[in-house]
């Protein structure tokens, strides 16, 4: 019996407990993973311009901070191409076992790198060395863990169970945020000293959790499923001509990322509509916070401002997940676009007030319409490829996304800001733009909200 006859065979009450085991560990363990790569987001915003990039102007050294920041980003494209390889060859599940460890080794290393007082230069080297590394876990993770719970789930829960995956992130960016928040309070000098450095340290003990949680889900029905068939397709061409397919090609899988690359505008289609998303959710963790200090408003207030928009966001990532699977992914997507296009202007305004009240409002309110496109964003870029390169086209189309749009806004932004003499409206502009980019490849993308999960090639 094939897996997805076995998988059919199974009653309705087994397959939703499994469905809902394995969603539950691909938000928790998002959530870990983004809880490392995100607390990144926030030191670079408030701890390191002061710690690794001492003696520059204030917003030099953010623009250099941030710069370190971007390198997590380009290399998260790298490891969306190394995990996906493996895991469209081996599985699922190992691949999600070894990001989760590469992520918490780095993290934790973060916080014993030495200071511009101590190593000089040599600090920040190291600094970009570790945000590699995290870049390249996080590459890997996303991909996997959106696999699990999408190739998991029943047809027309798809974007809701998908949609868990990404609200990962706003729960690890509450969690980073609160655990720095609460060393924030600390007076200036020892927050500084090694205040910043305990929730890099802490990334140790989540490891152990998120590696005990890793290790009790099931490898995905439907890859076991496309390596049975191709397995069989083979042995079938080996037994008719022994060493060759038919048309004399050796019996052998194609590379994941040459299946991928085959169909570019796939790719570039998914890296630009997805683009927007990103860079309208790093400018709120990053420069929207920078911005609100400058502004005069107490640093750990505006975390927590912060950390508590980003807790209410949760919902309304999986509430925009589960209204793709009525609706579909791309109009969810655009109204959510549309909505931040518009909302820009009152968001700076409030982020200025120097009123933690209002910028927890103007945080809260960003968060909740970004949510709208974030949440179908998952299943949008994974339900595009087949199943034997499934992780790899949906882990760089995601990750390109990414790097496009969130890897260099933050330092854009600033410069940006910067540059027209701290005038908000040049970034508003700026935003704006590339929201309507993303708008207009959404429309060119098909509409994937139907497609069979269990073809095996794209």
């Amino acid at each position: 019996m094939s897996q997805i006859s076995q998988l059919q065979a199974l009653d309705a009450g087994t397959r939703r407990r499994e469905a809902r085991t394995v969603i539950a560990s691909s938000y928790l363990g998002s959530t870990i993973e983004y809880y490392d790569f995100l607390l990144y987001a926030t030191a670079a915003a408030v701890v390191f311009p002061k710690v690794f990039f001492t003696g520059m102007d204030e917003w030099v050294g953010v623009v250099a901070a941030y710069g370190t920041f971007a390198a997590g980003y380009v290399a998260r494209p790298l490891g969306g191409i190394i995990f996906g390889h493996f895991g469209d060859r081996l599985g699922r599940k190992n691949m999600l076992i070894i990001s989760m460890l590469v992520m918490g080794i780095a993290s934790t290393l973060i916080g014993l790198v030495p200071g511009a007082a101590v190593a000089g230069a040599w600090g920040a080297v190291m600094l970009v060395f570790l945000r590699v590394c995290q870049g390249i876990a996080v590459g890997g993770e996303w991909g996997g863990a959106a696999l699990m719970a999408l190739e998991h789930s029943e047809s027309g829960k798809r974007g809701f169970a998908a949609s868990f995956v990404n609200a990962g992130a706003p729960t690890g960016a509450v969690l980073g945020t609160l655990v720095m928040g609460a060393f924030a309070a600390l007076p200036n000098d020892p927050f500084l000293a090694w205040g910043w450095r305990v929730p890099f340290l802490l990334s140790f003990v989540l490891l152990g959790v998120g590696m005990f949680v890793r290790l009790k889900v099931t490898e995905s029905p439907i890859f076991k499923a496309a390596l049975e068939q191709e397995q069989a397709e083979q042995a079938k061409a080996e037994r008719a001509a022994p060493g060759t397919v038919p048309g004399g090609a050796p019996a052998r899988r194609e590379i994941p990322l040459l299946q991928v690359l085959r169909r570019p505008k796939t790719l570039i289609f998914t890296m630009l509509a997805g683009a927007a998303g990103f860079a309208l959710q790093v400018v709120l963790a990053t420069f929207s916070v920078t911005y609100a200090v400058s502004k005069g408003a107490d640093r750990q207030g505006v975390l927590y401002a912060f950390a508590a928009a980003s807790f209410v966001s949760i919902a309304f990532v999986i509430m925009g997940g589960r209204l793709s699977d009525k609706l579909g992914r791309r109009p969810v997507m655009i109204g959510g676009l549309v909505l931040f296009i518009l909302y820009l202007t009152p968001m700076f305004q409030l982020l200025s007030s120097n009123n933690i009240g209002l910028i927890f409002v103007a945080f809260a309110i960003g968060l909740m319409i970004h949510s709208t496109l974030f949440g179908p964003l998952a299943a949008f870029v994974s339900e595009q490829f087949g199943t034997t390169s499934r992780y790899t086209g949906a882990s760089l189309g995601y990750q390109l996304a990414t790097l496009l749009g969130a890897g260099f806004t933050p330092g854009i932004v600033a410069q940006i800001f910067k540059d027209s003499g701290q005038n908000t409206a040049a970034v508003v502009w700026y935003l704006a733009i590339m929201s309507v980019v993303s708008i207009v490849f959404i429309l060119l993308t098909r509409e994937p909200k139907n497609n069979d999960l269990q073809t095996v090639r794209s």
